[in-house]
């Protein structure tokens, strides 16, 4: 997905929200496809129900289930996302190329080495990788909250992993 608006502020009582675009032209989204916004980590789809362009960049938004002042103030500061199919495509590649990186568990005093990464899985909203371990493969989800230190010319990762996760 990538980021299209933020929601800047409510307007009016009747749920309408104002919106900052970036990297697109307001009407020239497809209002057939539903928008995301992320609520506990994960995308929520609305449809816009209208759209009134104002200036170059912003416009007066109605969202599908939002009809009141309440409900518009609180997507307040929110992001607004489109699926972006290209995107996922660049995502999955560059991804990819983390296979035979060498992984590293963040710790309280030093990094633990945990393996070295084997494969890339594309499981939808939850891409994850395999790591060679010397148990076996584990499967590890690669998130970026998870993401700790990256280090290209060494071949680097280190992610802050849930207790357990890793045997």
């Amino acid at each position: 997905m990538r980021q299209i608006a933020s929601v800047l502020k409510s307007n009016g009582t009747e749920g309408e929200l104002v919106m900052s675009f970036r990297d697109i032209d307001p009407e020239e989204i497809d209002l057939k496809e539903p928008v995301f916004i992320i609520f506990d980590g994960l995308p929520v789809p609305f449809y816009i129900e209208s759209l009134k362009k104002k200036g170059n960049t912003k416009a007066i938004v109605r969202l599908t289930d939002i009809s009141s002042y309440e409900d518009a103030e609180e997507l307040c500061s929110k992001a607004v996302y489109l699926e972006d199919d290209s995107a996922g495509e660049h995502q999955e590649d560059s991804l990819k190329a983390l296979i035979g990186w060498t992984l590293y568990k963040s710790g309280d005093e030093f990094d633990e080495e945990v393996g070295t990464i084997c494969e890339f899985y594309d499981i939808p909203q939850n891409p994850c990788i395999g790591v060679e371990t010397k148990n076996g493969e584990v499967m590890i989800p690669l998130h970026e909250d998870f993401i700790v230190a990256m280090d290209p010319e060494n071949m680097e990762i280190v992610l802050e992993l849930p207790e357990g996760l890793v045997p």
